[in-house]
């Protein structure tokens, strides 16, 4: 059976929400027509279903005020603390859907303006209490008067139902709910009064939270209205739940906006998108630390009395992950996104059971089970790099065993070397000896690797497995052997469009990728984005060996990453003005230089008599595109995708965004040399030395460009592994020469010899003059 056949793959972030059936009956004919947002299954809401209506008593049954005294001693410091002491009939959540994750990487952006939801029921609002401009006016007079009635009035009418806070914060109270760009929300004024409100005495706090309760019991009570997103849009804003004290009227939010039908869930996406894009993204990044916030504190309360015990409120996570999903989405649909990915990420997930949370995630895909690696944007660099290191350690081991098991069975003697996957290569025949052992061994690629150069002696404790990546990648990039091409604007590496009999070599070159994640080995690699991109398209090998891989959509802007003088004359096109028919004079043809014949290639059937018009010119575009980074080099890059795969097939590498792959390989861009300075050994030197103090004077002082040839010069990359600094195991060595020598590195150990410079300035001199003129394993 294949890796696709054997493994259940993995579910994206969870946020459609499965329809009651009569619900769902009448409303998925309309549905269906919605592009996706990533989801994981429409079962993913179990547990989050608001239940019959004869359980929804129990609801209102456990909310109470917090008691007099406690209240008197909370006044000044937080708002009303209101707790839920008896939470029933709470589920475990949520199903895996089987077979999203691939989907998601087609359809992660595929939300467009144009989604058409189904009309909800009509809501007749009242009339809004204040303008902005009144509720301004009434805050300047607290100033002068201290009399907060008027402040505390609004707040009191606006807060006690969905409809009095639509009414409030409308733009146009006339206006019809009919636009999915749009929420008709007044987001300066939701801004004025929220911004307001954390400044306001606690018994107005309190009248804010206890409308807010009572919204929410409404709510789950009775049928709902076009209007009720809007509400829903509005109170995920309220800057009070950043207080620990409200967590369980934010938990029940949460739980009613991640219930929520799909067609629900791509208004709020497209409200998001459209209201932080507008205003500020500082907002946008507030909101979603506080849902990162608000997980963090209930799997690690500072005071565990706070909250309810979490047996009784397993669904509090999970909704708020749901949420957090929405917004993944809004922010992804963004380009530029609104905030870094990264900013996504959960820190508090790295001390938790990664192992735990992947097996769940692997053994219960179909059930009602809850695992943080449906939500891998959540999940840190750092972290899935645990996950990814564990999986191939055991994956290592598991065919070690295996191997063992046979020679034993063949009552054959056992030997250590079959536990390792042993290169054996002579320097002079790099590229062949490799790809012949690989070929052969390809049963061994998920050992673990150790090489061999013929004829020398050592043992590889590391540092001969990194010089043969590095001595192998530097051949097969090199510009004479034509398996790629360097790109001098754009400073990467794309693979030559070239015909030729026998594509094994990009095979090599991807098997070589999957054995430097697999072996935690950084390369010295530079692949535009749109090149990870492919590689997760799709992210696990097709059973169907017919079914194409490495294809993505592709724009211009991926076409900018590689050569940018192009894609800046296609954007031209685009924008052109005049009659492109005859300006341009232009057809649907692509010619390429092959061995110094001019061929030519018909981006459509026909193409060469097919003149590029103002009225087609998008289409010429975008499949001229699609032929420089998909069609013409499908073979190449279908072998170079094979070999990644054939080792790295694994559910883990579904947690990754195509940035993180390229993390894993060539490592992070982020210089930290104050942590460098931490981290670094010492031998024949020691810390308080002069030299040494000397060394990082200058370092420290240097601007990146020199600190990035001194990190290349000396681990043969100038990118950082994904655990830091203090991964590179960076080592001084006092190299007892002349002084007038220059500093000599050891790049399979990350090893700088330097001699005990009697100056800072000669150290300076000669430290620039060695990393700014070596080449490899010598100088230029």
């Amino acid at each position: 059976m294949s890796e696709a056949g054997r493994v259940p793959s993995p579910a994206t972030p969870v946020v459609v929400a499965a329809a009651a059936p009569e619900e769902r009956k009448g409303k998925e004919p309309e549905r269906e027509k919605l592009p996706p947002i990533v989801s994981a299954g429409a079962g993913a809401t179990a547990g989050l279903d608001r239940g019959a209506k004869g359980q929804i008593s129990t609801f209102s049954s456990f909310i109470s005020a917090v008691s007099p005294k406690k209240e008197a001693a909370e006044n000044r410091s937080s708002p009303a603390h209101l707790i839920f002491p008896n939470i029933k009939n709470v589920r475990d959540q949520p199903p895996v859907s089987l077979d999203v994750r691939q989907k998601q990487r087609i359809s992660m952006d595929a939300s467009s303006s144009e989604v058409k939801a189904p009309v909800l029921p009509e809501c007749i609002l009242p009339i809004q209490p204040k303008t902005m401009k009144d509720f301004q006016e009434d805050v300047e007079k607290v100033k002068s008067s201290g009399d907060w009635k008027a402040v505390h009035d609004f707040y009191l009418t606006t807060f006690d139902s969905f409809p009095e806070l639509n009414a409030a914060f409308k733009k146009d109270a006339t206006a019809s709910f009919n636009t999915i760009e749009d929420s008709g929300i007044n987001a300066k004024f939701v801004n004025a009064v929220y911004d307001t409100l954390i400044n306001t005495p606690q018994d107005i706090q309190k009248t804010v939270l206890k409308g807010i309760i009572n919204s929410l019991l409404r709510e789950w009570k009775g049928p709902r209205t076009k209007d009720d997103l809007r509400a829903y849009f509005i109170l995920l804003q309220n800057p009070q739940f950043n207080n620990t004290s409200t967590y369980v009227i934010y938990a029940h939010l949460l739980r009613q906006i991640a219930t929520l039908v799909e067609a629900d869930h791509h208004f709020l996406v497209h409200w998001f998108k459209k209201r932080y894009s507008r205003l500020s993204q500082k907002r946008f990044k507030q909101l979603v630390e506080r849902l990162l916030q608000f997980i963090s504190l209930r799997l690690f309360p500072a005071k565990p009395e706070e909250f309810p015990p979490i047996t009784k409120c397993s669904w509090w996570i999970p909704s708020a992950a749901k949420v957090l999903a929405l917004l993944n989405t809004a922010n992804n649909l963004v380009h530029p996104p609104l905030i870094p990915y990264t900013d996504f990420y959960n820190s508090t997930l790295d001390h938790i059971d990664l192992m735990e949370e992947y097996h769940t995630w692997q053994n219960f895909g179909n059930s009602h089970r809850f695992s943080f690696c449906q939500y891998p944007f959540v999940i840190s660099i750092a972290a899935k790099k645990i996950i990814i290191q564990r999986d191939s350690e055991q994956q290592m081991i598991n065919i070690a065993r295996q191997s063992l098991v046979d020679k034993v069975s063949r009552r054959q003697r056992p030997d250590m070397n079959m536990l390792f996957l042993n290169m054996k290569v002579r320097r002079t025949h790099l590229v062949s000896d490799s790809l012949d052992e690989l070929t052969r061994k390809r049963a061994d690629l998920k050992k673990k690797l150790k090489v061999t150069f013929v004829g020398e002696a050592g043992l590889d404790m590391g540092g001969l497995t990194k010089e043969w990546f590095l001595l192998l990648i530097r051949q097969i990039f090199h510009p004479d052997y034509g398996m790629f091409t360097y790109h001098k604007d754009s400073h990467c590496h794309w693979f030559s469009s070239f015909k030729c009999d026998n594509y094994s070599e990009f095979r090599l070159v991807g098997i070589l990728m999957g054995l430097a994640v697999y072996n935690s080995i950084t390369l010295d690699i530079r692949f535009p984005p749109c090149c990870y991109k492919k590689l997760l398209s799709p992210p696990i090998i097709p059973s169907d060996q017919n079914i194409p891989v490495g294809i993505c959509s592709v724009t211009v802007d991926d076409l900018c990453q590689i050569m940018p003088e192009l894609a800046h004359g296609l954007s031209e096109l685009l924008s052109h003005e005049g009659n492109v028919e005859e300006d341009f004079y232009s057809t649907f043809q692509v010619f390429q230089e092959e061995f110094g014949i001019i061929k030519s290639y018909n981006l459509k059937p026909g193409g060469d008599k097919i003149s590029v018009t103002n009225q087609n010119r998008k289409e010429y575009v975008q499949l001229y595109t699609d032929f420089l980074l998909n069609k013409s080099i499908y073979k190449q890059f279908a072998a170079f995708y094979y070999g990644f795969h054939s080792v790295c097939a694994s559910n883990a590498l579904m947690l990754l965004r195509p940035e993180e792959v390229e993390i894993l390989v060539c490592g992070s861009p982020d210089l930290d040399m104050y942590a460098l300075q931490r981290s670094t050994q010492y031998d024949g030197y020691a810390k308080t030395d002069l030299t040494i103090k000397y060394f990082w004077d200058v370092v420290l002082g240097f601007p990146l460009d020199l600190q990035k040839k001194l990190l290349h010069f000396t681990t043969g990359s100038d990118r950082v592994p994904v655990g830091g600094m203090a991964d590179l195991n960076f080592k001084i060595s006092k190299n007892e020469t002349s002084t007038n020598w220059l500093p000599v590195a050891h790049t399979c150990f990350n090893q700088l010899c330097l001699p005990p410079y009697k100056s800072k300035k000669d150290l300076k001199q000669k430290l620039i003059i060695g990393i700014s003129n070596s080449e490899g394993f010598g100088l230029e």
